[in-house]
């Protein structure tokens, strides 16, 4: 998929007043259900809901862009978009269509919006200097990234993904957004080598039996890569340097095995962390499945780590 007319379709779209909120797919899949074979009309049935259009149909311009983009591709009636497009704020996310099945899939959804509201309350309380360097790590659509650079004017921003799909979304999501970031493709900070004064990221935290790079989280019912990202930035950070990570925790007879972890890793590399939990359950459904038969259930949290000045 080319790149080059996606900042441009997230200005039509922009300029239509598009507006979409993501959400879980547990939910799209139900308000499917409701009409199946449904056929899409409106911008919002095609890049909101997935449908299914007949070329021809639908807003002349955003159809040739999609087109243009290579992001028009047979369905069983008529043709479909290979990309949504989710609003939060002043901005538009283009990502992938649902049902997010592919290994490379980018996702995004309601997590997107609570890391975004994380991130605004983190900065809100203390903004980060000009100059300073942020870092998105694992960057998925480039919302972390984006809400960040949009509170911290003069930052320089890079974000990483070990999917190159995903960073070539969030390019074009952050064109959209005015910004100009860095782009790195690898595991965590590969190929950096600076001090970051802020990291971001918002690693998956499920265990999922497809392998998808956006879903699963490794071992530890998916708390692993979240370990393994923390013990990656701590030693990194500048002084007063601070990473925020919004993850999941699955709770094992009572106990949050990757809090504990956290604050160990925190400690160690004198770091101060303040801890927090933002739901205390979600996607319940996956306790149905062997992998977590021993789970009570799966929290999501916050973790905000900062090294002295």
């Amino acid at each position: 998929m080319t790149v080059d007319d996606l900042p441009q379709l997230i200005a039509v779209l922009k300029a239509r007043g598009y507006d979409f909120a993501a959400p879980t797919p547990a939910t799209h899949d139900r308000v499917l259900a409701r009409a199946p074979g449904r056929m899409g009309w409106t911008l919002t049935d095609i890049l909101g809901w997935s449908l299914a259009f007949e070329p021809g149909s639908i807003d002349a311009e955003v159809e040739a862009l999609l087109d243009a983009a290579g992001a028009i591709e047979p369905a069983d009636s008529g043709v479909r978009s290979r990309l949504r497009a989710s609003t939060l704020d002043e901005d538009c996310y283009l990502h992938s269509a649902f049902p997010t099945d592919d290994r490379d899939a980018v996702f995004f959804g309601p997590d997107s919006y609570r890391f975004a509201r994380l991130i605004r309350e983190v900065l809100g309380r203390r903004p980060v200097a000009g100059g300073a360097r942020i870092v998105d790590i694992g960057t998925g659509s480039g919302v972390g990234g984006i809400v960040a650079a949009r509170h911290a004017p003069g930052a320089s921003l890079t974000l990483t993904d070990v999917n190159a799909q995903a960073l070539r979304l969030a390019a074009a999501n952050a064109a959209g957004a005015g910004l100009s970031p860095a782009l790195r493709e690898g595991s965590i900070l590969a190929g950096l080598s600076d001090a970051i004064d802020l990291a971001l990221a918002n690693p998956p935290y499920l265990l999922d039996s497809q392998g998808r790079t956006y879903r699963d989280g490794g071992d530890l019912h998916g708390a692993a890569l979240s370990i393994d990202m923390a013990a990656a930035v701590l030693p990194r950070l500048a002084p007063g340097g601070r990473f925020i990570l919004y993850t999941g925790s699955a709770i094992v007879a009572g106990a949050d095995r990757l809090g504990a972890r956290l604050h160990a890793l925190a400690q160690q590399e004198g770091c101060g962390l303040d801890y927090d939990v933002i739901d205390i359950d979600v996607f319940g459904e996956e306790l149905a499945r062997d992998a977590y038969r021993d789970v009570d259930r799966i929290a999501i949290v916050s973790a905000v780590f900062t090294r002295p000045d």
